[in-house]
């Protein structure tokens, strides 16, 4: 599990919240912190100001009430507790995995805690709404998936043929197959028009 640990472990930056026009850059690596600053102002005092830069180990940081007011007001109480519990060695494995091996582990889920988990963060959101997931859903569900429920899929997605009972499938698989032959029949009437006007 410690390969899932990369760095950094997090990053974030922003600007201050109004009237704070000030430009922030926050980095938390496995061994420190790290919290940068552009003074950005109007006034002529500041024209010539610096960028600033602490650097605190992990524990340094816990004990730094001050910094951690100014994470709390620029980017919220949230990214504060996130980073504290980084500090104290709590990492989040499961938001560092891969997305393959995340779509193989949500698709031994049931739908239920699928949807549960959806509800969990965005990037389970997005994971769980991929045509990847649906993709390993149905072929999971189906055993084996035959060509032209594939070449359905790839016209109307995954999720779609997920939901669709097996009449319903093939009732469009063969309106799919039809299409072409429709197609193909009225280039060769409008062909045979252009040959005989009438």
């Amino acid at each position: 599990m410690a390969s899932l640990l990369t760095d950094p472990l997090f990053e974030i930056s922003g600007e201050g919240r109004p009237p704070n026009m000030n430009y922030y850059h926050f980095i938390v690596n496995k061994s420190e912190v790290i919290w940068r600053w552009w003074k950005i102002s109007p006034r002529k005092v500041d024209l010539h100001s610096r960028p600033g830069e602490d650097r605190e180990s992990h524990q340094d940081f816990l004990d730094d009430f001050r910094l951690q007011s100014e994470v709390k007001i620029v980017f919220g109480h949230g990214i504060l507790t996130y980073v504290k519990a980084l500090c104290h060695g709590q990492y989040d494995y499961l938001d560092r995995m891969p997305d393959p091996i995340l779509l193989q582990i949500i698709n031994n889920l049931e739908l239920e805690d699928v949807g549960q988990l959806i509800r969990t963060s965005r990037r389970f959101r997005e994971l769980c709404g991929s045509e990847e997931f649906w993709e390993q859903a149905v072929r999971r569900r189906f055993n084996t998936v035959s060509a032209e429920v594939a070449s359905l899929a790839l016209q109307v997605g995954w999720r779609r043929i997920f939901f669709t009972n097996k009449l319903q499938l093939q009732r469009m698989i063969s309106h799919q197959k039809l299409k072409p032959e429709e197609q193909h029949g009225r280039r060769v009437f409008d062909h045979k028009e252009e040959e005989f006007p009438g």
